[in-house]
């Protein structure tokens, strides 16, 4: 069983910041954050992509429940989910990029592949 990254917040405030950040991803195709958030964000966006190429009202209603913007779910299930509909899985890259100025946090880019 893996261990769940804590990244130094409640439960609550976790999943919301995790929420937005996958949102965002999916709005955009790529975001610059911390390591440790790409890693826990990468899975959570694969299960927005893998509900998008499932295509029922059950799975559409789940992903508008985890997203936190409407168009973004649309998005997800129009362009993103036929996108990779020949693909098993593996829909984001994390690529290190080094260290951040002022507090040396191991920054990442995680990105739709």
């Amino acid at each position: 069983m893996p261990s769940i990254r804590k990244l130094g917040r409640t439960t609550d405030q976790r999943m919301a910041m995790l929420r937005s950040m996958t949102t965002t991803l999916l709005e955009n195709g790529k975001m610059e954050t911390t390591f440790t958030r790409a890693k826990e964000v990468q899975p959570l966006a694969e299960k927005m992509i893998t509900l998008g190429k499932d295509n029922t009202l059950a799975s559409y209603r789940k992903a508008l429940g985890f997203l936190t913007k409407e168009d973004v779910t649309q998005k997800t299930f129009k362009e993103l989910a036929p996108k990779y509909a020949e693909r098993k899985g593996g829909y984001t890259r994390v690529t290190r990029i080094g260290p951040r100025r002022g507090d040396a946090a191991e920054m990442a880019i995680i990105e739709l592949v």
